[in-house]
């Protein structure tokens, strides 16, 4: 075995509450959720768990199929257990990469971060997004270009109670959305779409004038109840349209 993966066994930890088998499916759910281990990585085997908590198989397998239903890990019979990947499409709207929308237009894509504040919200900032005051949080606005031109102004909050590892991320070389879509998991996602006129701040930003017609996307996403991000995606009108097709099942 690795030191990795021995680092990995060392990191299931029992608290002492409650059964056995829901310790150890908190202890590895907190890690997940806490992007300790992102998507992809190998979730220790049922042997080695067994030996360094002292749980017997029957304990340590309930504690797997529990994590399995609950989408947080992918059991593969050959190539063993691994923390899952994040959903990428709901009935509604994908859960876009922005990089990935710029090259499927056949366009050059670049981004700057604009601004960013790590803590808790200003009141203005908390009525915006619907936080508490107390919540310690990432905010960032962002700017996505494509060809160099404006293409979405984007201002986003991201939750360090569900993905503490965003402290640290100082989104130089990957964008906030791939990131997180890369390093946190979702269940639940909610959008909003309307049109807002451009305020004078962010019309000089997305290079049109005050005024002007935009699209407005307000998406947020959870984790089972523990919410992930919220993100605001001002789109000019004139440049953008959205196109989804539907059946009697949903999305197709």
């Amino acid at each position: 075995m690795t030191a990795v993966a021995h680092d990995r066994l060392d990191a299931v930890k029992l608290d002492g509450t409650g059964p056995i088998y829901d310790q150890i499916r908190r202890s590895i759910r907190d890690l997940i959720l806490g992007g300790t281990w992102p998507p992809g990585t190998p979730v220790p085997p049922e042997h080695g768990l067994m030996e360094q908590l002292g749980a017997s198989r029957m304990t340590v397998h309930r504690a797997l199929v529990q994590l399995a239903r609950e989408g947080l890990i992918t059991r593969r019979r050959r190539s063993g257990t691994v923390v899952a990947s994040p959903p990428t499409t709901h009935a509604m709207l994908d859960i876009l990469s922005i990089p990935a929308e710029v090259e499927r237009l056949g366009q050059r894509y670049a981004y700057e971060v604009l601004t960013r504040h790590d803590g808790r919200p200003s009141p203005e900032l908390a009525l915006r997004f619907g936080l508490k005051r107390g919540e310690k949080i990432v905010h960032l606005v962002t700017l996505h270009r494509a060809d160099d031109r404006p293409h979405v102004l984007e201002e986003r909050i991201i939750h360090l109670a569900t993905v503490p590892t965003a402290a640290l991320e100082d989104f130089a070389r990957t964008p906030p959305g791939d990131w997180l879509l890369q390093h946190s998991l979702w269940s639940q996602a909610e959008h909003a779409i309307s049109a807002v006129p451009a305020e004078p701040d962010d019309a000089a930003l997305l290079g049109i004038a005050a005024g002007e017609a935009c699209l407005l996307i307000e998406r947020r996403t959870w984790n089972q109840a523990a919410p992930v991000t919220a993100v605001r995606l001002l789109y000019p009108g004139n440049r953008h349209r959205f196109v989804g097709r539907f059946g009697p099942y949903g999305a197709v």
